[in-house]
């Protein structure tokens, strides 16, 4: 086997930030599934395996000024462009390491007792043995109460789509042409085949989902989605069964709406199973009744329960706060009815401001446990954000310096797609036009009122060094003459919509 184990190394995993791995996330997680979080409020220590080019472990070292990061990736590239961001930013709470799981298995390197592991897109991408490394890391670094969070896709709801990808790989396995030219020539063939009317890709909405992705998505991506040798979609109960042998305990969901079955379950189903006593066997079955093709699963190593008054105290100290204007905020797709009037409450409810779950039950004269599933589907929706007590006061420099290494890159590059929130201990996804005006803000005297028209003209001065990079006569080329002819409008949105948010969440 190579260096790489089968993993596709020759072209980079976009980067991305995902708010999954984030500690504010995990502890609401184990808040609403009744399981005791890791105190957030406490220094603790964090590890990311897999972590790409380092996006969301250096925006979570820059909110979390207390805790100790590591972030890890083997491809040389990934970590030399994680590195890189760390020392603009002049994070000192970081390390990034480039070892294998192997290596970090046996104990290659030194490291603390952790209290959270994460990874995301890792898992079933990977081979076994890699798998088992995995496991063995955990067992040695992991605190009692430690978190986990992993990712993988999923069974039974790959298995319409098992055809294309082993395609996929076959194929580029018989074409030793670079991997730019073999996604090409499996997107074509695939292409093909379904005009040529193979029965394999009939009458599928996930096989129509993914033909859909093949067609439109990043090469980066497509290549680590589809050509790892060591990919295979796993069931839960599998990868409950092997994380068990590192003590691990399976707590719930990070899609925060999971933890409550009433909003996507029958009657009857949860019928079905309530009679189920395994735990594994349970979250089997209900991935059988969804048709799950991707979990976000949080394990506990030796979860411990929470009673309902214990639960309610946590709850009633987690705050909320709006990450879009509620006014321009369309209603989340599962608002309907009664919910949809209370979804709408609780966003006026946040208007103002940012208010703790039990302020926002007194507003509303709803229980806390209800507040919570409204807030859960708003976060999920991208609407509004959880946090944790002690945001408010946290140090926001370490997020404002990668936040204006962020902008900085962004005037030639566009790999970095989220700005730093201390508030939420995480980020929020920023487009291009975002990026560059937050630039031109955080240059601006302090108590300067901005100019839209300054601002939308040193933009546009900005974004001229992404046209150098341009194919003459590209979609790339035209989306760019588009952003910059449509600048003054999106900056003045920008002015009105966005920065009201950016100060509430103490990133300007």
């Amino acid at each position: 086997m190579d260096w790489n184990d089968g993993y596709v190394a020759d072209l980079d995993y976009p980067a991305a930030y995902f708010a999954e791995q984030s500690p504010g996330v995990l502890g609401v997680a184990c808040i609403l599934n009744g399981v005791e979080p890791v105190p957030p409020d406490r220094p603790f220590t964090y590890f990311e395996l897999g972590a790409g080019m380092g996006l969301t472990s250096n925006i979570l070292a820059a909110t979390h000024p207390h805790g100790r990061f590591y972030s890890n990736d083997f491809n040389p590239a990934h970590v030399a462009s994680a590195r890189q961001l760390a020392e603009e930013a002049q994070l000192d709470n970081i390390t990034v390491l480039e070892s294998s799981f192997a290596d970090l298995a046996a104990g290659k390197v030194d490291l603390p007792p952790l209290d959270y592991i994460t990874m995301y897109g890792i898992y079933s991408w990977i081979t076994p043995a890699n798998r088992q490394c995995l496991v063995e890391f955990i067992s040695r670094y992991l605190k009692p109460g430690g978190v986990v969070y992993v990712n993988y896709n999923a069974l039974p709801g790959w298995t319409r789509t098992l055809p294309l990808q082993r395609l996929l790989l076959e194929h580029a396995n018989c074409n030793p042409v670079p991997r730019l030219a073999q996604l090409e020539q499996a997107r074509d063939l695939a292409r093909k085949l379904a005009e040529a009317g193979a029965a394999c890709f009939d009458g599928s909405k996930q096989l129509d989902y993914r033909m859909a992705s093949l067609a439109r998505d990043k090469a980066g991506y497509l290549a680590h989605e589809y050509l790892n040798s060591g990919w295979e979609p796993l069931y839960h109960a599998d990868v409950a069964g092997g994380l068990a042998a590192a003590g691990l305990d399976f707590v719930g969901s990070a899609d925060l709406p999971l933890a409550f079955e009433d909003d996507y379950l029958t009657a009857q189903q949860q019928a079905l199973l309530s009679g189920t006593a395994d735990a594994r066997w349970r979250e089997t079955l209900r991935d059988y009744l969804l048709n799950t093709s991707f979990r976000e699963d949080v394990y506990v190593r030796g979860a411990r329960s929470m009673g309902q008054e214990r639960q309610a105290g946590w709850l009633a100290r987690l705050g909320l706060v709006l990450t879009s204007v509620a006014e321009a905020a369309p209603q989340p797709e599962v608002a309907a009815g009664d919910d949809g009037v209370a979804l709408r409450r609780l966003l006026d409810a946040l208007a103002p401001g940012p208010r703790t779950l039990a302020q926002l039950a007194g507003l509303l004269g709803e229980s806390l446990q209800a507040v919570a599933r409204l807030a859960a589907r708003l976060a999920a929706s991208d609407k509004a954000a959880f946090f944790f007590p002690g945001g408010e006061t946290a140090d926001p420099a370490p997020a404002m310096r990668l936040n204006r290494a962020i902008a900085a890159q962004s005037t030639f590059g566009d790999h970095y797609q989220a700005l730093a929130a201390p508030l939420l201990g995480g980020a929020l996804n920023s487009g291009l036009a975002q990026r560059l005006v937050y630039q031109c803000l955080a240059h601006a005297p302090e108590e300067a009122q901005p100019d839209a028209n300054d601002i939308s003209g040193r933009a546009a001065s900005l974004l001229q060094g992404h046209f150098a990079t341009c194919v003459p006569g590209s979609a790339g080329e035209a989306a760019l003459h588009a952003l910059r002819e449509g600048l003054p409008r999106t900056v003045a949105a920008i002015l009105a919509r966005r920065l009201p948010i950016w100060r509430t969440l103490r990133m300007l």
